[in-house]
Order: C-alpha cells, then structure tokens, then sequence
C-alpha cells in the first residue's frame, strides 16, 4: 500500500462500505429482507437495489462509461421508490447481483480515470464533477444507508455492528445492553419530567 494514495484511500472506503451492506443481508429470511421496518418503508433489500441503481448511475453515464442495465427509474411503468424495494418476483440473488455488476462496473471506471477526470450529473445543479467527488458523494451515500442497514437489522433480529468479523460495539453481552437501555430510557422519563 502506498503511504499517500488519495485514490486508493477512498476505493478502499468505498468497498468497505458496499461489503457492510451486503453483510446485513446473511442468515435473514426472503421475507426479513424485504419487510418495511419504518414509516417510509426502508428495508434491506431496497438499499441494496438504491445502492446498486446509483452507482451505476453515477460512474456511468456521469463520465460517459454507459452500462447495458435497466435501472428501476428506466422503465416506462416505474413508480417513485422503484430502486428503494424489490418486488416477489426479483430475488434476492437477482439484486445482489446487480449491486455486484454495479461494483465492477464503478470499479472499472474508478481505475480507468484519474481523480481529476470530469464528469457531468444531469440532475445535479452544478453539472460539473470530477471522478474524486462522485468517489467521495458514494462512499458518503453507502455509509449513510449502511446505517440505515444497522438499525434495520438490529430491529430484525438484534445483529449489530460494522462487520462479521469485528462488531465495533462497546459495552458486552446482552443483559448488560438491556441496563444500558433501561438507564437511557429513565433518563429521557427523567429529563421529560423536568420539562414540565
């Protein structure tokens, strides 16, 4: 590894988030997957087809590296939140592999421009980006919904963390989060009162 790679710093970031997301998926059922677990419907499956969708959408078209996918907002009969679920008839592998189609298809892109190269986004105000913003806006976007893909899992079966192999979670076991919980909840009764 180069001690100054401002590329590789943020393809490395960027993976590692893709990865995250893709892990929250193992072990859940077609249905665990799929369920909407807040009032907008954010579900797992969903932020893997959005992901999947904006990447391709992003280090595609914006630097003229055109894809053969059709992507949810692409077709005549879509709806809005098309890429944000996964209708019965999509499987899981269906949109796991298009999120990894859109890894190679971004990847490739990455490695064929400099940071510098410039690039246009349609639908953003200023037009104008180079390689290293859009690098920069994805691995900002993946985080974002890779957080989103914490708490919905957690919500699903009490899985948390970062990673598999390292949950970054301080604290312990179970019995010790659930007085953790309790402490937190008498403190927002306790300040509630002392509002009135």
């Amino acid at each position: 590894m180069k001690f100054h790679d401002p590329k590789g710093d943020l393809h490395r970031y960027l993976r590692t988030a893709r990865e995250a997301i893709v892990w929250k998926l193992d072990g859940l059922s077609e249905y665990d997957i799929r369920r909407p677990l807040t009032p907008t419907g954010t579900n797992l499956l969903g932020l893997v087809k959005h992901l999947a969708s904006v990447e391709f959408a992003y280090f595609g078209p914006t630097f003229g590296r055109p894809h053969d996918e059709l992507l949810p907002w692409d077709q005549e009969d879509s709806e809005p939140n098309a890429d944000m679920w996964a209708p019965a008839h999509e499987s899981r592998e269906d949109i796991l592999g298009l999120y990894h189609r859109a890894w190679a298809h971004a990847d490739a892109t990455i490695e064929a421009l400099p940071l510098d190269a410039r690039g246009h986004v349609a639908w953003w105000e200023e037009g104008t980006v180079t390689l290293q913003r859009i690098m920069l806006h994805m691995t900002a976007e993946t985080n974002r919904h890779a957080g989103h893909a914490d708490i919905v899992r957690e919500l699903i079966d009490g899985t948390v963390g970062m990673r598999q192999d390292n949950t970054n979670m301080d604290g312990g076991d179970a019995s010790w989060y659930q007085g953790y919980w309790d402490r937190l909840e008498a403190s927002a009764k306790e300040a509630q009162r002392k509002q009135r």
